[in-house]
């Protein structure tokens, strides 16, 4: 990305249940967005800090096994080698914006559904 976007915008319109947006050397700009009832799936990155940001909706994270509510203007940074997990609980899809301290994902890498995501062997 060689210009300033309005993040809040793309992240409410973003359909993708992962969306990469940008990639540097160093980090990664991802949107996500959770059906309802829909999970992003219990993971854990060892080198990797994430950051979340939830721009619409109602939802909760779990963070090694402890449920919080995580809703609209929240944002939750995850340390390396937390498992975690978030779930949308609320009536909408969740949208979500994440920034990882290292890429995770292939450059402009676009996975329209969650069951598409797992079908390819990612999470």
């Amino acid at each position: 990305m060689k210009y300033p976007i309005d993040i809040k915008k793309m992240a409410k319109e973003n359909k993708s249940f992962r969306r990469v947006l940008d990639t540097g050397k160093f980090g990664q700009l991802v949107l996500i967005s959770l059906l309802k009832g829909e999970e992003l799936g219990d993971e854990m990155h060892p080198t990797v800090d994430e950051l979340y940001y939830v721009v619409d909706g109602e939802g909760e994270i779990k963070l090694n096994g402890k449920s919080y509510p995580f809703n609209e203007h929240e944002v939750m940074m995850v340390p390396a080698g937390t498992r975690h997990d978030i779930i949308n609980t609320g009536k909408d899809d969740l949208k979500l914006f994440a920034l990882f301290t290292t890429p995770l994902y292939p450059e402009n890498e676009m996975i329209p559904t969650r069951e598409k995501s797992f079908a390819a062997g990612k999470r």
